[in-house]
């Protein structure tokens, strides 16, 4: 193992690692330690990218990436995490090794050098937005406009840079809890966290704020006050940096005690016609908040279902019976299975020596898919896009309940789980392994129900009891399933 001490930005990473690179060092044989420095402007050039063709070579340059890649690692070196230098050479090596698949993100190395260099790029955006500057008094080497802000990454240099492109010869200060930027008018210093001249920060109003603030609250409209989607693009954290932040509390506590009633009544009163009085809670229907399945758009069938059918059980289920989609009395109910062919499915659960009350029920689609037959609703079975429109919601639920044995009632609910076209009947007879489970695929309790006669009515209500007591042995015993060889049919 070798260490290798750096100053904590990308410049003195980016030469250590040429330098470690024209070495032949791994990864794993390096040890990165950081030195206690303020942070540094991102002055020099990232790597010799592909288009490039104008840069003289040097013995220790010989790693060329793609922009693409350039500007990850550039932003992700911004990212606050201890093992991002080891992180972002460990990127590094792998390029080097000839491995592309390190800059995508349906890799894992790939996809959290995406999410880190998101992070940051979010970060930029929010302090540029949400930084507000204050006028001092007049003094001695003090700045004429002086921030505060604590960013979520370490963007202080990229933002500074940005403020002094635009703000001309005033001299400025942005102070953070890591470090400050101070512009003297023509040249930009970036150094370790001090405090604020007089530590004044907050307790003056210049002229141009006090004007802002009274803008601010002149143009604020209670009666179309959306609490949620204020938070949504100016989320509370940021609240405190910002001089109107004192101003928002209480113009929603104003709001939200008249203040929407008067200004609604003001605007009603304009009009010609007779003002009829109707207090608020009466005006709007009630309607129930919506959860991310009932907002959820991923395919059409939501237009002309009730609702969205989630699915119903203890949330640590050993047993996970998964159907096709929810019939007509489950889209009025909002439940799986409450219908004929889950009072069906009751029964079988009793001779299975189960109870309902310990099983996680769902299924493949959520919403009801019908065409209409007279005044009916007939069921219609989903297509191929629909069930993998929902494969999202299905395995959010496989990775919450975590079952160990998995029950696929018919057709529909196994190639949901396998994310693949099967024959059912190759699959019937013997356990399988799952989305990391025990699976067992056995008929839909409405396929049993459209039989003609009784004895084959009872014939597949008995080889579903037989599925469920299999899945009920396979729980008890809590055996990890082991992949076994499967001849598939040509179907599938």
């Amino acid at each position: 193992m070798q260490a290798v001490l750096i100053d904590d930005h990308f410049a003195a990473w980016r030469a250590a690692s040429l330098d470690a690179l024209s070495r032949g060092l791994a990864p794993e044989t390096i040890e990165w330690r950081v030195k206690q420095a303020p942070e540094s402007p991102q002055t020099q050039a990232l790597f010799d990218c592909l288009e490039v063709t104008d840069i003289a070579p040097s013995p220790a340059r010989g790693v060329q990436v793609s922009k693409e890649l350039a500007a990850l690692l550039r932003d992700a070196a911004l990212f606050r995490d201890p093992q991002r230098w080891a992180f972002l050479y460990k990127v590094l090596w792998r390029w080097q090794q000839g491995d592309r698949t390190v800059a995508s993100p349906a890799d894992v190395d790939g996809a959290r050098l995406t999410r880190m260099a998101k992070s940051v790029r979010r970060a930029k955006h929010d302090m540029i937005a949400y930084v507000r500057f204050r006028k001092q008094t007049a003094a001695a080497h003090s700045p004429e406009y002086i921030a505060w802000y604590d960013p979520d990454h370490d963007v202080l240099g990229w933002a500074a840079d940005h403020f002094a492109q635009r703000m001309g010869r005033s001299t400025w200060m942005i102070a953070t809890p890591r470090g400050a930027a101070f512009w003297d008018g023509s040249e930009l210093h970036l150094e370790q966290r001090r405090a604020l001249p007089g530590e004044h920060r907050g307790k003056t109003v210049d002229d141009a704020e006090a004007l802002w603030l009274a803008y601010y609250r002149s143009t604020f409209n209670p009666a179309r006050l959306n609490e949620a989607a204020l938070e949504q693009h100016m989320p509370v954290r940021f609240w405190k940096g910002l001089p109107e932040g004192h101003l928002i509390p209480a113009m929603i506590s104003e709001a939200k005690s008249g203040a929407q009633r008067v200004a609604q009544a003001g605007g009603v009163g304009a009009l010609g016609g007779k003002s009829i009085p109707v207090e608020a809670e009466f005006a709007q229907p009630v309607r129930v908040p919506p959860s991310s399945l009932d907002g959820c758009r991923r395919c059409e069938l939501w237009r002309h279902a009730t609702q969205a059918v989630g699915g119903s059980g203890p949330g640590d289920a050993r047993i996970m019976l998964i159907g096709e989609q929810p019939g007509d009395q489950e889209d009025l109910a909002g439940q799986p299975f409450v219908g004929p062919a889950g009072q069906l499915l009751d029964i079988a659960i009793a001779r299975a020596g189960l109870l309902r009350a310990q099983l996680y029920l769902t299924n493949a689609v959520k919403h009801f898919k019908w065409e209409p037959r007279g005044k009916r609703r007939l069921h219609k079975t989903p297509g191929q896009q629909e069930i993998a429109a929902c494969a999202y919601w299905l395995e959010r639920e496989l990775r919450t309940v975590r079952p160990v044995v998995i029950v696929a009632l018919g057709a529909t609910a196994l190639n949901a789980l396998l994310q693949r076209k099967v024959s059912l009947k190759d699959y019937t007879g013997a356990p399988f392994e799952a989305a990391g489970a025990w699976a067992i695929a056995t008929w839909h309790p409405s396929f049993a129900l459209r039989q003609q006669s009784d004895a084959s009515r009872d014939k597949l209500l008995d080889e579903i009891s037989n599925a469920l007591r299999d899945a009920r042995r396979l729980a008890e015993e809590s055996v990890a399933p082991v992949t076994q060889p499967r001849r598939e049919s040509p179907e599938s």
